[in-house]
């Protein structure tokens, strides 16, 4: 096998060290294997679910209590896995259905002096938080949850920087049993309300303010609005940010959160113990093709799914510090809390990223001594592009992982990342999504890294790829990725979908039994993963099937271009049986799009990937529309290209960027 593309991997020490060679020598002891290899665990932990899974409770500490106690049990007698991959109801599949827990308890595992939560907001706050201290807060918060009519199974939610308040306020909603539901502060109105509208929570948490670029944002009059226009909120809990001691008299049923903890003496929390199915978070589709879908995941889910990538793929041990770059609306914020009940603190950030040119978030880690750093594929783009160097001006010898997402990361980004970020560091490529508050694909500390690569499938995760009529596809073979075993973050359901036919068409309908994604992906022969986009925004130009992922690599390589989007235009108009390639670009600063740089760029795709992929235009455009987890919407962009509605440009962070595609000459002519 070619060494050529390995770019990191684990020393003899390190392989002896990690989490999960002794996770899979103890299932090896546990269940009496005959296993040898990792790919051989890698086959067992698919094709025996029920022990695999057994096992992530049993050795990563899952607390826990059989529903009717008995002398001498420990253990659920069983799980039952597969039943909706067969087609039979939701409520069929269930997991460790003899056991009841609760997903606070299994976070705040700890009650100490030490570090449990570092709170950078820009360089304007900075502060820390203990896990007495979190534990504390946690136990009042829950107590002014119940006292504003809060049970089990009700909402509440968040519009929330990425703080401890925020967390705290997770934690203390799910030791209820109730549902925890956020997004981040920079939503519009209409966005928060076709959120929260749909789920009613009795209890809404807000800031009086962030910060951004430097710039301090009041939310007052917007929270204002929003509790006026959500009936159900019977409370709304004003965070301080801005100001010490923010005026709230304008803000229906407000109160701030030292008046909403005043009252309560902090005491041992207490946990509600529950099935592991019970919902305990709503998240939200981004969008962008109508109302977003409300994902119900369950409480016992979402935790053994956290804890088992945390542990086993990223490495994560008691005392690492953890960083996520995210906000309270993606789903990697409820992933980076999860990283509590691994005995991790949580290092918080709420702000720009490019603030000090990029830098800031370097200052923290080094300053913070971060040993696991997460980031989006697009922020190590553009530090590609400014041709910052984090490894000469800041000290980083914590740092064992470095995690990026979001969008594909390109061969060059992995490169730059070796070259000037740092070279002894744990590169994990990781994909998932919303849908299973999870990843299908991660990084691996017992395996080499490859450039362009995602490593592999997730432990317990039947990852493949499909072609079009469902058959598996063989390494080198571009197709659609699918799940074809159940995993306990699979949504409970959609919320208000009470017949599951909305869960099951999203999921289930595209390919029978197995989870369908909407992933265009290609397996390679070490069997890691490389994604060429989302599989509804493929080109198909003269019947040749193109993912977007592979231009955007190739055009942004070019130092002229910052970034780009790609869209198949119906050429002729009205003719829908054929479509032409049509690429908009985001230049350098003073860069200007000449007849000499469009075959520049169309000559870079020609040579890196074929005839077919080269635009049949090139337009210069100021901004790219995304959402507001920075993902691009190339659908929404071929919708106002062919002049049709967008349904829900409320999920987009720069709305008003659409316009710039609107009734453009250059796509009226040959």
């Amino acid at each position: 096998m070619t060494t050529d593309n390995i770019l990191w991997e684990p020393g003899q020490a390190a392989l002896e060290k990690a989490n999960l060679t002794q996770f899979a020598r103890g299932a090896v002891k546990r269940w009496k294997l005959k296993l040898n290899t990792y790919p051989d665990f890698l086959k067992w932990s698919i094709d025996s679910p029920e022990q695999y899974w057994m096992s992530v409770w049993e050795q990563l500490g899952v607390i826990g209590i059989p529903a009717e106690p008995k002398k001498g049990v420990r253990m659920p007698p069983g799980l039952k896995a597969g039943a909706l991959m067969r087609g039979e109801t939701l409520a069929q599949s269930r997991w460790f259905p003899g056991m009841r827990m609760n997903f606070a308890q299994n976070l705040l595992r700890k009650h100490d002096s030490s570090e449990a939560i570092i709170f950078w907001g820009e360089d304007k706050v900075k502060r820390k938080v203990t896990w007495a201290e979190l534990n504390n807060q946690v136990s009042r918060c829950a107590q002014g949850l119940k006292a504003a009519g809060v049970r089990q199974g009700d909402r509440v939610a968040a519009i929330m920087p990425n703080m401890p308040e925020a967390v705290i306020g997770m934690i203390a909603t799910a030791s209820i049993g109730a549902i925890w539901t956020s997004c981040s502060p920079d939503f519009g109105i209409q966005g928060v309300l076709d959120r929260f509208g749909q789920v009613e929570p009795k209890v809404l948490f807000a800031p009086d303010g962030y910060y951004y670029g430097g710039k301090s944002i009041d939310m007052l009059d917007k929270v204002s609005e929003i509790v006026m226009r959500l009936p159900s909120v019977r409370e709304a809990v004003v965070v301080p940010y801005l100001a010490a001691s923010p005026n709230v008299d304008g803000v229906p049923r407000a109160l701030t959160w030292p008046e909403f903890t005043a009252p309560y003496k902090a005491g041992p929390v207490e946990y509600n113990m529950l099935p592991f199915e019970q919902p305990m978070l709503i998240l939200y589709s981004s969008g962008t093709t109508g109302v977003p879908k409300c994902i119900v995941h369950s409480a016992g889910g979402i935790l053994l799914k956290h804890l088992a990538e945390h542990q086993l793929h990223c490495d994560v041990r008691p005392g690492d510090r953890v960083f996520y770059s995210t906000n309270c609306g993606w789903m990697m914020w409820n992933w980076l809390v999860t990283a509590l009940g691994s005995g991790a603190t949580l290092i918080l950030y709420d702000g720009s990223p490019f603030l000090r040119r990029g830098a800031i978030l370097w200052d923290m880690a080094q300053a913070e001594k971060v040993t696991h750093f997460g980031t989006s594929a697009k922020y190590i783009d553009a530090l590609a592009k400014i041709r910052l160097r984090p490894r000469d001006s800041h000290e980083l010898n914590r740092m064992r992982v470095l995690l990026s997402t979001g969008s594909p990361l390109a061969p060059e980004a992995f490169d730059y990342v070796y070259q000037a970020i740092k070279p002894e560091v744990m590169l994990g490529s990781i994909s998932g999504g919303t849908d299973i508050c999870g990843c299908f694909v991660m990084g691996n500390p017992v395996l080499p890294v490859r450039r362009g690569e995602c490593t592999g499938n997730v432990l317990g995760m039947d990852v493949q790829v499909f072609d079009e009529r469902g058959r598996a596809l063989g390494p080198g073979k571009k197709g659609e990725l699918v799940c074809a075993k159940p995993f306990p973050s699979m949504p409970v359901g959609f919320w208000n979908d009470e017949d599951g036919s909305r869960y099951r068409a999203a999921y289930f309908e595209r390919f029978a039994g197995v989870w369908h994604h909407g992933d265009y992906v290609e397996r390679t022969p070490s069997g890691g993963l490389i994604f060429h986009g989302r599989s509804d925004a493929t080109l198909n130009p003269g019947g040749v099937r193109i993912g977007t992922g592979e231009i955007y690599r190739h055009v942004e390589a070019l130092d002229e271009v910052t970034e780009s989007l790609v869209i198949a235009q119906e050429w002729p108009p009205g003719k829908r049986n054929d479509v032409r390639v049509v690429l908009f670009v985001r230049l350098r600063d003073g860069v200007v799009l000449d007849s000499a740089l469009t075959e520049k760029i169309k000559q870079q795709i020609r040579v890196n990937t074929t005839a077919q992929h080269a635009p049949a235009k090139v337009i210069q455009v100021a901004d790219i529309p995304r959402t507001r987890s920075g993902k691009l919407v190339e659908l929404a962009v071929r919708d106002v290209v062919h002049n049709l509605p967008v349904k829900n440009i409320e999920a987009l962070a720069n709305p008003e960027a659409l316009d710039l595609y609107r009734n453009l000459p250059e796509l009226a002519a040959a």
